[in-house]
């Protein structure tokens, strides 16, 4: 038997003109009410020395509803309000741990449209799905279905800025059992050039070298963003011309982040089912977007969005990932005899070891180290 776990199921969804004036309405309504308790606690703090909690931010959130310029905040579902404001003290516990930034504030046009519904606030019969201050149900396209008997503890209603529409429901998902164990582990160095390499080959993953070419879908449809992104610019602000021109440039972002994430998943589920152990460089991949000459192409390699599907998977399926100290010469360590070839530059992609005569193509000695690496720390 598999461990019962968390799972969301993402679907889209197209709301009735009622129900979308319904939900932008409690997109607003979470986004101010967020912002309102941000600056209520930072300003707490900065004068007060004062570390507030969700309990204290609850009680202002009752306060701010029986004034008069905020009673708006009673014609949406109370439950997204509060959950908000869980999210928050979320935020700031991992700030307190040193595990994240302080929390920012949300902008109208940057910030990620949402409002998320716990068990209170949805009514769930026969697979439909009716959110509170709703009188009829979601029109959802079911692309997947739900596991069997699966009933949602939690629902997350979203927006893109591709004006898409996104519902995501949270089940327990027996169906998620660890997979039979396998002799087979491999390291795993990132790059540009090539996407990933691997310290030996697979077969459907990567080529006869352990490569895994870089799709660069940012770069695929460069010159169309481009042209959009003109076309943009010349719009005056606040007219219909640009309301029009920014969905559009918004559309191809989507189209460029959705392939990418689908090749990212494939990827994944690859190197998950077929190794019983993955290892890993643990970049910083914030501080390497600092290099304005590579920040393009890190971004589209997605390297972050890759190590956190590769986690989760592996703990699903009773698999194991083992990040390696970045700091570690991989790429300049014989995989042969150890011997560091501290003349290596960066533009030498094959090289010969000084020590031991043997050549090596600098990818595939990186991934070999850090397999070694990996296992020496296990």
């Amino acid at each position: 038997m598999g461990e019962v776990v968390k799972r969301a199921y993402k679907y889209r969804f197209y709301p009735t003109p009622e129900q979308a004036e319904q939900l932008n309405r409690t997109f607003g309504c979470v986004r101010l009410v967020y912002n309102r308790a941000l600056e209520a606690r930072t300003r707490a703090w900065a004068v007060d020395r004062q570390r507030t909690t969700y309990v204290q931010s609850s009680a202002w959130l009752t306060e701010w509803k029986r004034t008069d310029e905020l009673a708006f905040l009673n014609e949406v579902s109370s439950v997204p309000l509060q959950q908000t404001l869980r999210h928050l003290q979320a935020g700031f516990v991992a700030f307190w741990d040193k595990r994240a930034r302080h929390p920012r504030f949300k902008s109208k046009r940057k910030s990620r449209a949402s409002a998320e519904y716990t068990r209170s606030a949805f009514r769930w019969r026969d697979g439909r799905l009716t959110l509170a201050k709703m009188t009829t149900p979601l029109d959802i396209v079911w692309s997947r279905p739900l596991p069997e008997g699966a009933e949602p503890s939690t629902v997350t209603v979203s927006r893109d800025a591709a004006g898409r529409w996104f519902v995501s429901l949270l089940v327990e998902d027996p169906a998620v059992k660890p997979l039979p164990p396998v002799a087979a582990v491999v390291g795993v160095d990132a790059g540009i050039t090539s996407l990933l390499t691997l310290s030996r080959p697979m077969l459907g993953v990567s080529d006869e070298q352990g490569k895994v070419a870089n799709p660069r879908f940012g770069q695929a449809d460069r010159r169309k963003l481009a042209k959009a992104q003109r076309n943009l610019a010349r719009k005056q602000d606040g007219s219909a011309n640009r309301a029009k021109a920014r969905l559009k440039v918004a559309r191809i972002h989507a189209r460029i982040a959705d392939r990418r994430r689908d090749h990212l998943h494939q990827l994944t589920t690859r190197l998950v089912r077929e190794t019983q152990t993955v290892a890993i460089e643990d970049l910083s991949v914030r501080n390497m977007l600092r290099n304005r000459r590579l920040a393009r192409v890190i971004s589209d390699a997605a390297w972050g969005q890759f190590r956190s599907m590769l986690e989760y998977k592996a703990q699903w399926y009773g698999r194991e990932v083992i990040p390696v100290n970045r700091w570690l010469p991989t790429s300049k360590t014989c995989s042969t005899c150890g011997r560091i070839n501290t003349t290596l530059t960066l533009n030498e992609r094959v090289w010969t070891c000084p020590g031991c005569g043997v050549e090596h193509d600098r990818d595939i000695n990186a991934a070999t180290n850090i397999l070694a690496a990996g296992l020496a720390e296990r």
